[in-house]
């Protein structure tokens, strides 16, 4: 049987993965005071059906998490503060976040405003070992933001990952290849990538709890059961990721994905994660001076059929607003709402630099007229601070009316 250890490629590695603590619930409290050791809920109006966005870990011990209806939250958690996402803010936040990676290293490969994977391997000699890097980088952030983060280390980005949340918050967790295994072995096999409520419960009805259990598996019993994702999780579970860290510089794409649970089911609430995943990614575009050519819309079903949809449009882009459009024909184009959804994502690929040229139609003055406007729009931001980015609620308000 094999062991879930690294394989000795992985073994000189040094992977971070630095994840803030309740971001953007812990930039409001940061900023109102009177809101610490309350409660935070950030999100859309419950009125509108809105959508939790993240939760504070007070509001957490009752159940409230994102993607929650907001209302639902507004029944587990009564006494709640409920805030309107301020997503310019958090940006601004995340910018100078990354600038503190980037003190360490070039690798950064950004998941989200707030998580990334930083490739320090080689680093060390500059800036002592691993955990002190972690360690450091923690500390500036706290200096800097006020705001607290976990801290992963590993030998790869999976091992990384689940070690960053092993503690949280403000944890530091460190996974040595010849601790792996034994780390591991008795891991509720919820812990792994992908699988919620629905793939937990199939793998329990196959005597599978923990993650060593699922590593000694057969494969052939787990790819007839679970096919190509059940194969997936094999390999995490045997502690085998050899992912490389890319940053912007080499990305062949950018994407935004998540695992629900319960699955999903409202276009609305759909929709509404659609628009923040390809926000994101439109803002890491531009961050990192992309454009994209071809969107993408990755849908899981609960039965774990994985399917996925593309349009390449007629010129590349680097607008949130133009993915999320793109990405929702493309939701039409797929039986999500007929068969429910337990991931979502969004992506973007063909990327090349934004300063390249490419050949304009005869009707491009308004694709120009709003690339000219989200680069003006990202340099006051740069100079003045995060409040000059309003792009995101004006979209947001534009969609809800």
């Amino acid at each position: 049987m094999e062991k879930p250890i690294p394989r000795d490629s992985e073994r000189g590695r040094k992977i971070l993965h630095l994840d803030m603590d309740a971001f953007y619930a812990s930039i409001e409290q940061r900023d109102n005071p009177s809101l610490k050791g309350r409660p935070v809920i950030v999100g859309g109006e419950a009125e509108k059906r809105g959508v939790v966005s993240a939760a504070s870990y007070e509001a957490r011990a009752f159940g409230v998490h994102s993607a929650m209806p907001t209302s639902q939250a507004r029944r587990l958690c009564p006494q709640g503060v409920f805030l309107p996402v301020r997503m310019d803010r958090y940006r601004g936040v995340s910018g100078l976040i990354f600038e503190i990676f980037r003190e360490y290293t070039p690798l950064i490969e950004p998941l989200s405003l707030d998580e990334s994977f930083l490739d320090v391997t080689g680093c060390e000699s500059l800036f002592g070992p691993a955990p002190e890097i972690a360690r450091t980088i923690k500390k500036k952030i706290l200096a800097q933001t006020g705001l607290t983060a976990s801290a992963g280390i590993a030998p790869n980005k999976f091992l990384a990952k689940i070690a960053s949340d092993w503690r949280k918050p403000d944890g530091l967790v460190e996974i040595k290849p010849e601790e792996v295994g034994a780390f591991l072995e008795n891991l509720p096999v919820s812990k792994l990538w992908g699988v919620g409520k629905a793939t937990e419960e199939v793998l329990q009805g196959m005597g599978i709890f923990r993650v060593g259990q699922l590593a000694r598996f057969p494969r052939e019993a787990i790819e007839k059961k679970m096919g190509n994702f059940g194969l997936e999780l094999l390999t995490l579970a045997r502690g085998e990721d050899d992912r490389p860290v890319v940053s912007g510089e080499e990305a062949k794409s950018l994407s935004q994905e998540q695992t629900f649970t319960p699955d999903l089911q409202e276009r609305q609430i759909m929709e509404q994660i659609l628009l923040d995943q390809a926000e994101q990614v439109g803002w890491e575009l531009r961050k990192q001076k992309l454009k994209g050519l071809t969107v993408h819309l990755k849908v899981r079903y609960p039965d774990f059929t994985l399917i996925t949809r593309s349009q390449t449009l007629s010129a590349p882009t680097d607008a949130g607003m133009e993915i999320y459009r793109t990405a929702v024909k493309l939701l039409d184009k797929t039986e999500a709402l007929s068969r429910k959804a337990r991931l979502l994502g969004v992506g973007i690929s063909n990327l090349r630099r934004r300063e390249a040229p490419f050949q304009r139609g005869l009707f491009d003055a308004y694709r120009e007229k709003e690339e000219k406007s989200l680069e003006a729009v990202d340099k006051i931001w740069d100079k003045f601070g995060p409040q000059a980015l309003k792009r995101a609620s004006q979209l947001e308000r534009k969609k809800e009316d």
